[in-house]
């Protein structure tokens, strides 16, 4: 599904891949090298590709859409760079993390540059409003991280406080780039309005599976280890329901396991078994599909469009997908 849905925007696709790869020169060459590797990882790009079929579902004139793509893809991987070492992660998509590489002083500081530059290309596309919404969302992703980090190895943490935490962390930036996409094509307010509250809904969904898969995915699919979230004391909701629904001695099990320094294979096991038992993985897949069900409502009024469709599709394969 993920192929069919470049494909409607294959062309803008591939002009964004071009422009990310020459933005990234730099006359350092350890900047350029982490720079490439990072793009050599791949990744779905589900952001800019939101860029993209927001701008042409509202018949954009310009390739303004092209430069913009690029910048929602450079804070998303500047915030990969620095959450990595935050979370002393080793693997990302099937790869050393580049903390891992390299080392964090590295990461951190290719991880500024990245985020300068993205402010630098969004100078030259020269929309105040839009330097406006992304500084906001630069700001609110910043937050989202720290709040994350306050809720770090917390048994306490609670379904609200989960929520916060992926709303200023994840949902922000799929929410930027429908708007922003939408904002270069100059449509009404209304279709800029829609294409804003489908890209948090969107956001939502997606970080939501994302959290699923962490107990039930595996690590060639996923690309990254299972059970890192709570390896790393991510109170993420499968397992905030999970202590909230589990027997008190299960519940021991897991914060023991969160609040610990190392979870051993063992440990890591009974938490999926009780995650699983009580039922936490449904109940976050079936607020993912509300989450889908309103992204989808958002796009009622949109002209359509093959590119309409494939915003219908991107939800279908954020809720669906098994990476």
């Amino acid at each position: 599904m993920y192929q069919q849905l470049r494909s409607v925007v294959e062309s803008d696709f591939l002009a964004v891949n071009d422009y990310i790869i020459e933005q990234l020169h730099s006359e350092v060459d350890l900047v350029e090298n982490i720079g490439h590797y990072i793009v050599e990882a791949g990744g779905k790009r589900m952001r800019p590709l939101l860029v993209l079929l927001a701008a042409r579902t509202c018949g954009i004139k310009s390739d303004h859409h092209i430069p913009m793509a690029a910048v929602i893809e450079f804070i998303h991987t500047a915030t990969l760079l620095h959450d990595d070492v935050v979370d002393m992660s080793n693997l990302r998509r099937g790869r050393p993390t580049v903390n891992a590489q390299w080392n964090n002083p590295s990461s951190v500081l290719v991880g500024d540059f990245i985020y300068s530059r993205a402010f630098q290309i969004l100078v030259r596309i020269g929309e105040m409003r839009i330097m406006e919404i992304m500084a906001d969302t630069t700001n609110k992703i910043a937050e989202g991280e720290v709040l994350q980090l306050i809720s770090k190895a917390n048994p306490n943490s609670t379904e609200s406080d989960y929520m916060r935490v992926i709303e200023n962390k994840t949902a922000i930036l799929f929410e930027a780039a429908g708007q922003c996409g939408a904002i270069l094509a100059q449509p009404d307010g209304n279709l800029e309005t829609a294409l804003k509250q489908f890209g948090r809904h969107l956001g939502i969904a997606f970080q939501l599976v994302d959290d699923v898969l962490d107990y039930a995915g595996d690590t060639d699919s996923l690309g990254k280890n299972v059970g890192d979230d709570l390896a790393e004391g991510k109170p993420t909701l499968p397992l905030v329901y999970a202590m909230a629904h589990a027997a008190h001695e299960e519940v021991e099990v897991i914060k023991n396991c969160l609040v610990s320094d190392s979870v051993n294979t063992e440990a890591l096991q009974d938490v999926i078994h009780i995650v699983g038992a009580t039922g936490a993985l449904d109940y976050t897949r079936a607020l993912a599909e509300e989450q889908a069900d309103m992204a989808r409502a958002c796009l009622v009024d949109l002209p359509d469009s093959t590119y309409r469709q494939a915003l219908f599709d991107m939800v279908d394969f954020a809720v669906d997908r098994h990476n």
